[in-house]
């Protein structure tokens, strides 16, 4: 498999080389054709453990082990008013095997839900104008694994300062999602139990709708700062139907959380360049929505350039949240509740996530290839104070 994955890249990069050498050199001829521009193939391999899977009730095995992988096309092209046309093009493929999920239905080797791979295609195209200053955007996407489909939209609009200093942006999202109802195999009718093709179960709708809006100012030549806030609406299925809720009177359900939900994010990004060879990068984030979760994000991280083409960036990141108001754990929740989860994700916790990342951009280009002009490595780990930790590692390539 290794061997395979590896062969794939290198034909990714010799394909996506070869393919730039069409691009022009010219400084002064701006091309009225759609030109390739840059294209990034981003991989990467997610480990996690723990003991409190919402699968089995809020205990039990968190194993979960995924795949990542999108690749990214840029292509661009000016038209005779000058203005910047890019269209954007990714797709992206996630492979994962859950333990958690096994547990759907424990009375056979592997369910469906054991092992799923979710691919996401999507496409954006924005026109620039350079001398207005201002962006315009769309872009559509579509999710699918097996028990889930999701369809996204947005539209975007930025604008920057007369002195270009600054820049005000505004988005619009949409998704709409239908999810399978796979109920726990206990909890499912007879004639559930029989039933085994995809088709057969029952589908709900989960709808989320988002404005974001952000403001980025260069106050001087060290020192840039970003306020962002979100309003996020969501309404529909808001829960999963294979969460198990274990009853202190011994019942067993589904988890089951209100049809409406309000989130309300606001954070603050600063970066402030301390010489040539030091920057450093703060973000914080306020979080509240109508659940109840209330929650602090604090992030960290330093570029330290040890060569003009190599650079190591630490960082570490800190995470804190309040409970929502209708999570218990195993076997706590009343049976008269209207509202119940044993997640754990929804529960009070706080969490630390620190790594490195390795970078290189040599001017002849990585293993001089001229057109492969970025390779990047970074490593994550995750733990959390109930117990669960995961472990991230992940290549970017970029061929420009």
């Amino acid at each position: 498999m290794k061997k395979i994955c590896l062969t794939v890249v290198g034909l990714y990069i010799g394909l996506l080389a070869a393919f730039s050498q069409n691009k022009t050199d010219s400084t002064h001829y701006k091309n009225r054709k759609l030109t390739f521009d840059e294209a990034n193939l981003v991989t990467s391999y997610y480990k996690q453990d723990g003991n409190n899977s919402a699968v089995t009730g809020g205990t039990g095995t968190e194993n979960l082990n995924d795949i990542s992988t999108s690749f990214d096309v840029k292509l661009n092209r000016w038209d005779k008013h000058n203005r910047k046309h890019t269209m954007d093009i990714e797709l992206g493929i996630d492979h994962y095997t859950s333990a958690s999920s096994d547990k759907i239905d424990p009375k056979t080797v592997s369910s469906a839900s054991h092992a799923d791979t979710r691919i996401y295609p999507s496409l954006t195209y924005s026109v620039e104008n350079e001398t207005k200053g201002t962006t315009l955007s769309a872009g559509l996407s579509v999710s699918h694994e097996f028990d889930y489909q999701s369809y996204g939209m947005n539209v975007s609009f930025a604008q920057k300062t007369h002195n270009r200093n600054g820049e005000f942006t505004a988005r619009l999202q949409a998704y709409l999602d239908d999810l399978k109802i796979i109920k726990p195999f206990e909890l499912r009718t007879a004639a559930e139990q029989q039933e085994t093709h995809e088709s057969s179960y029952p589908t709900a709708s989960r709808n989320s709708f988002s404005t974001s809006l952000s403001y980025s100012q260069i106050v001087n030549e060290r020192l840039q700062l970003m306020i962002l806030t979100d309003l996020v609406y969501q309404h529909g299925y808001l829960g999963l139907p294979f969460h198990r809720i274990y009853f202190n009177d011994a019942s067993e359900g589904v988890e089951n959380l209100p049809g409406n939900r309000f989130k309300i994010p606001i954070g603050i990004r600063g970066s402030y360049f301390l010489g040539d060879r030091f920057v450093l990068r703060g973000f914080y984030r306020f979080y509240h929505d109508s659940w109840g979760l209330d929650a602090h994000t604090a992030n960290i991280e330093t570029v330290v350039k040890l060569t003009p083409f190599f650079s190591v960036t630490p960082f570490y990141r800190y995470y804190i949240q309040s409970a929502v108001r209708y999570f218990a754990p195993y076997s706590a929740h009343n049976p008269t509740d209207r509202y119940y989860t044993s997640s754990y994700d929804l529960s009070a916790f706080n969490s630390h996530f620190f790594g490195a990342g390795f970078r290189i951009m040599p001017p002849k280009g990585v293993f001089g290839m001229q057109h492969f002009n970025m390779l990047e490595i970074r490593y994550g780990h995750y733990n959390r104070s109930n117990g669960m930790q995961s472990d991230i590692i992940t290549l970017n390539i970029r061929v420009k």
